[in-house]
């Protein structure tokens, strides 16, 4: 029987043959790998190692200049490649070269020379076999100068941008001149030279697609505003009142050639977007616009009533007028959004004011029940001249209405003083010197009014004096003078001076007038009802007399030979004070003081050649007394 000391021993010595053996063979193959890669390494010294490729081109075993000149015969890519761009019909071919791409031989040569030299003699021996066997085609080495590029680039991009053109509408006369938009275009150099150098990177021939950007213009369609102003100048705008009736004003036309001046045509900006604006300039409107205005414009007026002292009641004399009011803005609206809608026919806004008093209008509801208060003047030595403007001007009053609490202008009533109011010429007060105007003669239905309020008890809110003493505001029935009517005048001069009195009763006031030429008389009279009101007045009559001037004789080359004229009269000065007091109920209701000064006035008579005393020759004529 063996023992265990006796066995191990044998083990051991068994192992350790088993290890130097294998350490031996490894040793073994170590040296042969050495062996075998040293010989391979000095077999394939100075050249490239087999299996080794550049672009397909076979550079196995061949030294660096046979390699290097064996892919310059062979790489002509950046010569004979094609490299194609398009833009729809327009295309360009250029060579990689002709790009800026070089083909770097050496720097390919070196490349593949390093296959199987580097790494380590493991990983080296490694790709050696693995070339040797599967092969290993290296990229080539090129250069791209992307200067040369990007100049080609910008080349094509000078056939290729467009710029962006705006929509354009404008006019010439009446002709609508509109030019749609049209979109920018724009090689993005950048972006293509992104793709381009991709193509160059893979050696081949082919297509870059070119990266252009499209630029909308912020306004590309102007046709519809196009088409709305060629409608608006078909034809001619016409603006007329709605219903008109017989004797109204208007239609009013607006021809093509003046509707293209009166047009605005303006380009909005809205951020990033935008539109053309059309419209009409309100300031070339306005011509037109006033036109309508004066042409409809009408006052509203009461009804003209007489009272009827029999029957007392209203008997109507005049028809209350309705006024109108031209709506200017609302006119304005209309025409700027329906002459742009087609309508070649628009109705003017106007605005209706009917009148306080109506033709139906009744005594008792209005307060006039009776006569309360009466005015009268005379006008004897009157020439035909004057007599009409006191019958024209006293009209303009008779069957007029105070409202209760109106404050009442003789000058509003009374309108414009002129010949084609039916006025004349005769002799006025102004600018210090009587002479010749027309109208010459109102200031007789202005005192006869005040006459007819100050009697009445009625407040007077404006009231101016003559200058001087009229001989005319002093007579009596028969023609004599009356010194204790001076200082009861007034005088008006539209529009500068008035005569303005209240209606300070809950009543409705009725004025008549009355002219009678045969007796030289105006008479004014007011129906109201009488409240009770009583007036007590007293004057001083004419204090301070100052005497008139002697008369001027002066010559007038206009007049004839030996003919001669007096063309103001002698008055003296005066100051006279007039107190009113207006008792109501027993108690002064108001009171109230007028004070007149009077300049003295002279007398002037002139005078044509030939005379020699022009005093004897006017007291011959009985003129420019004193």
């Amino acid at each position: 029987m063996t023992s265990i000391t006796e066995s191990f021993p044998r083990r051991t010595s068994f192992f350790n043959q088993v290890l130097t053996i294998l350490l031996g063979g490894a040793i073994l193959f170590i040296l042969s790998v050495l062996l075998i890669s040293g010989s391979y390494q000095l077999w394939f010294a100075g050249r490239i190692m087999p299996g080794v490729s550049v672009a397909g081109v076979d550079l196995s075993g061949m030294a660096q200049d046979g390699a290097a000149l064996k892919l310059s015969q062979n790489m002509v890519y950046p010569y004979s490649g094609l490299i194609l761009f398009r833009d729809g019909e327009k295309y360009w071919v250029a060579s990689p070269a002709e790009l800026g791409l070089v083909f770097n031989s050496g720097g390919s040569v070196q490349a593949a020379y390093q296959i199987g030299r580097s790494g380590g003699l493991l990983k080296g021996l490694s790709i050696q076999v693995k070339s040797w066997r599967d092969g290993s085609d290296l990229p080539p080495v090129i250069l791209f100068d992307q200067r040369v590029a990007y100049a080609y680039l910008q080349k094509i991009a000078s056939e290729i941008d467009q710029p962006v053109i705006e929509a354009t509408l404008t006019l010439n006369g009446i002709l609508v001149i509109a030019t749609n938009g049209q979109n920018g275009r724009l090689l993005n150099v950048d972006s293509t030279m992104a793709l381009l150098n991709a193509q160059l990177q893979s050696f081949s021939d082919g297509e870059v697609p070119l990266v252009i950007d499209e630029i909308a213009p912020v306004i590309m369609d102007v046709n519809s505003q196009a088409d709305i102003l060629r409608s608006l100048l078909s034809s001619p705008l016409v603006l007329s009142l709605p219903n008109p009736q017989t004797n109204d004003p208007g239609p009013w036309t607006v021809e093509p050639a003046a509707l293209a001046n009166m047009l605005r045509i303006e380009r909005v900006n809205n951020g990033d977007s935008a539109v053309y604006s059309i419209g009409f300039y309100d300031s070339q409107l306005s011509p037109i616009l006033d036109e309508i205005e004066t042409s409809i414009q009408i006052k509203s007026q009461n009804a003209k009533f007489i009272f009827n002292d029999e029957t007392r009641q209203l008997e109507l004399i005049q028809p209350a007028i309705i006024g109108k009011t031209f709506n200017r803005e609302a006119t304005l609206t209309a025409i700027q959004q329906q002459a742009f809608q087609g309508v070649h026919e628009i109705f003017v806004e106007v605005n209706l004011d009917p009148p306080l008093v109506g033709d139906d209008a009744q005594a008792s509801a209005f307060g006039i029940t009776e006569l309360v208060s009466t005015g009268t003047t005379y006008f004897w030595g009157s020439g035909e001249e004057r007599i009409q403007n006191i019958q024209t001007a006293s009209s303009r009053f008779h069957g007029l209405l105070v409202a209760p609490g109106e404050t009442f202008s003789m000058g509003d009533a009374l309108g414009d003083v002129s010949l084609e109011n039916g006025y004349a010429e005769a002799l006025i007060i102004y600018d210090n010197r009587t002479i010749k105007g027309v109208g010459g003669g109102v200031c007789q239905v202005s005192t006869t009014l005040f006459r007819a309020v100050f009697l009445g008890g009625y407040p007077v809110a404006e009231r101016h004096p003559h200058a001087y003493r009229v001989g005319y505001y002093e007579q009596t029935s028969s023609g004599a003078h009356d010194a204790s009517l001076a200082g009861l005048d007034a005088t008006v001069y539209v529009p500068l001076v008035d005569f303005k009195f209240t209606n300070d009763t809950p009543y409705w006031l009725l004025m008549e007038t009355y002219v009678n030429v045969a007796a030289r008389r105006l008479t004014w009279k007011f129906y109201s009802t009488n409240d009770g009101r009583i007036v007590e007045w007293n004057t001083s009559g004419p204090q301070d007399v100052i005497p008139a001037p002697e008369p001027l004789f002066q010559e007038n080359p206009e007049l004839g030979a030996f003919e001669m004229k007096q063309v103001d009269w002698s008055a003296d000065g005066a100051v006279i004070n007039i107190n009113r007091t207006v008792i109501k109920n027993g108690q002064v209701y108001f009171a109230d003081k007028f004070y007149t000064a009077y300049s003295p006035w002279q007398a002037i008579c002139e005078y044509g050649s030939g005379v020699e005393d022009p005093k004897a020759r006017a007291a011959e004529k009985g003129l420019c007394q004193p």
